[in-house]
Protein backbone atom coordinates (compact mmCIF):
# COMPACT_ATOMS: atom_id res chain seq x y z
CA UNK A 1 0.00 0.00 0.00
CA UNK A 2 1.30 3.33 -0.64
CA UNK A 3 2.06 6.41 1.70
CA UNK A 4 -0.22 8.96 2.35
CA UNK A 5 1.23 12.22 0.22
CA UNK A 6 1.90 14.43 3.53
CA UNK A 7 -0.05 17.88 3.44
CA UNK A 8 1.70 21.45 3.25
CA UNK A 9 0.78 21.61 6.81
CA UNK A 10 3.11 18.39 7.71
CA UNK A 11 6.08 19.39 5.75
CA UNK A 12 5.66 22.88 7.20
CA UNK A 13 5.38 21.18 10.82
CA UNK A 14 8.81 19.72 10.32
CA UNK A 15 10.40 22.53 8.62
CA UNK A 16 9.44 24.84 11.51
CA UNK A 17 11.04 21.43 14.14
CA UNK A 18 14.35 22.08 11.83
CA UNK A 19 14.24 25.78 12.83
CA UNK A 20 13.13 25.64 16.29
CA UNK A 21 16.05 22.82 16.53
CA UNK A 22 18.31 25.51 15.21
CA UNK A 23 17.16 28.08 17.52
CA UNK A 24 17.24 25.83 20.40
CA UNK A 25 20.99 24.87 19.82
CA UNK A 26 19.75 21.57 19.96
CA UNK A 27 21.68 19.03 17.56
CA UNK A 28 20.76 16.22 18.05
CA UNK A 29 17.04 16.80 17.12
CA UNK A 30 18.75 18.95 13.98
CA UNK A 31 20.85 15.82 13.46
CA UNK A 32 17.71 13.41 13.74
CA UNK A 33 15.92 15.51 11.50
CA UNK A 34 18.63 15.37 8.55
CA UNK A 35 19.41 12.71 6.02
CA UNK A 36 22.52 10.66 6.72
CA UNK A 37 24.29 13.19 5.03
CA UNK A 38 22.20 16.58 3.73
CA UNK A 39 23.53 19.27 1.08
CA UNK A 40 23.31 22.75 1.90
CA UNK A 41 23.81 25.63 -0.43
CA UNK A 42 23.96 29.30 0.80
CA UNK A 43 26.26 31.66 0.68
CA UNK A 44 29.20 29.96 1.73
CA UNK A 45 28.69 27.54 -1.28
CA UNK A 46 28.08 24.16 -1.29
CA UNK A 47 28.58 21.84 1.91
CA UNK A 48 27.96 18.05 2.11
CA UNK A 49 27.43 17.80 5.81
CA UNK A 50 27.15 14.23 7.68
CA UNK A 51 24.77 14.39 9.81
CA UNK A 52 27.16 13.80 13.24
CA UNK A 53 28.33 17.46 11.74
CA UNK A 54 24.97 18.80 11.19
CA UNK A 55 24.64 18.04 15.09
CA UNK A 56 27.93 20.09 15.60
CA UNK A 57 27.34 22.92 13.34
CA UNK A 58 23.47 23.18 15.62
CA UNK A 59 25.70 24.04 18.23
CA UNK A 60 28.39 26.41 17.42
CA UNK A 61 28.65 29.47 19.74
CA UNK A 62 29.55 31.94 16.63
CA UNK A 63 26.20 32.00 15.53
CA UNK A 64 22.76 32.05 17.17
CA UNK A 65 19.28 32.24 15.68
CA UNK A 66 17.17 34.76 17.70
CA UNK A 67 14.02 34.70 15.76
CA UNK A 68 12.63 33.43 12.27
CA UNK A 69 8.95 33.99 10.85
CA UNK A 70 7.94 32.46 7.10
CA UNK A 71 5.89 33.88 4.36
CA UNK A 72 4.91 33.43 0.71
CA UNK A 73 5.13 29.37 1.31
CA UNK A 74 5.25 27.35 -1.53
CA UNK A 75 4.84 23.45 -1.47
CA UNK A 76 4.95 20.25 -3.88
CA UNK A 77 5.16 16.50 -3.59
CA UNK A 78 6.37 15.24 -6.56
CA UNK A 79 5.80 11.56 -4.92
CA UNK A 80 4.11 10.17 -1.82
CA UNK A 81 8.01 10.25 0.11
CA UNK A 82 9.40 12.84 -1.39
CA UNK A 83 7.89 16.82 -0.56
CA UNK A 84 9.72 20.16 -1.69
CA UNK A 85 9.07 23.25 0.78
CA UNK A 86 10.05 26.95 -0.52
CA UNK A 87 9.37 29.92 1.40
CA UNK A 88 10.47 33.35 2.35
CA UNK A 89 12.57 33.50 6.26
CA UNK A 90 12.50 36.90 7.78
CA UNK A 91 15.47 35.75 10.65
CA UNK A 92 16.98 37.48 13.22
CA UNK A 93 20.93 36.38 13.99
CA UNK A 94 23.81 36.66 16.19
CA UNK A 95 26.64 36.21 14.77
CA UNK A 96 30.20 37.05 16.57
CA UNK A 97 28.28 39.01 19.09
CA UNK A 98 26.93 41.51 16.64
CA UNK A 99 22.50 41.14 15.75
CA UNK A 100 21.87 41.15 11.95
CA UNK A 101 17.70 40.96 10.40
CA UNK A 102 17.59 39.73 7.44
CA UNK A 103 14.93 37.68 4.94
CA UNK A 104 16.04 35.26 2.54
CA UNK A 105 14.71 32.53 0.21
CA UNK A 106 15.14 29.10 1.57
CA UNK A 107 13.87 25.63 0.01
CA UNK A 108 14.28 21.92 1.90
CA UNK A 109 13.74 18.16 -0.11
CA UNK A 110 12.12 15.77 2.62
CA UNK A 111 12.75 12.19 2.37
CA UNK A 112 10.48 9.99 3.89
CA UNK A 113 11.88 6.27 3.97
CA UNK A 114 11.44 3.59 7.16
CA UNK A 115 12.32 5.84 10.37
CA UNK A 116 10.19 8.70 8.95
CA UNK A 117 10.95 12.16 7.38
CA UNK A 118 14.45 13.41 6.85
CA UNK A 119 15.65 16.80 5.32
CA UNK A 120 18.45 15.57 2.63
CA UNK A 121 18.84 19.48 1.00
CA UNK A 122 18.41 22.67 2.21
CA UNK A 123 19.21 25.95 0.36
CA UNK A 124 18.82 29.60 1.49
CA UNK A 125 19.58 32.94 -0.64
CA UNK A 126 19.95 36.18 1.20
CA UNK A 127 17.34 38.46 -0.54
CA UNK A 128 17.80 42.25 -1.11
CA UNK A 129 16.37 44.63 1.08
Amino acid sequence: MPSRAPTRDDILKLESSYWDAMKAKDGEEAAALSGNTSLVTGSHGVMSIPRAKMSEMTQNEDWELLSYTFENVEFTTPISDVAIIAYVVRQKVKMNGEEKEFRAADSSTWVRNGDGWACHAHSETKLKE
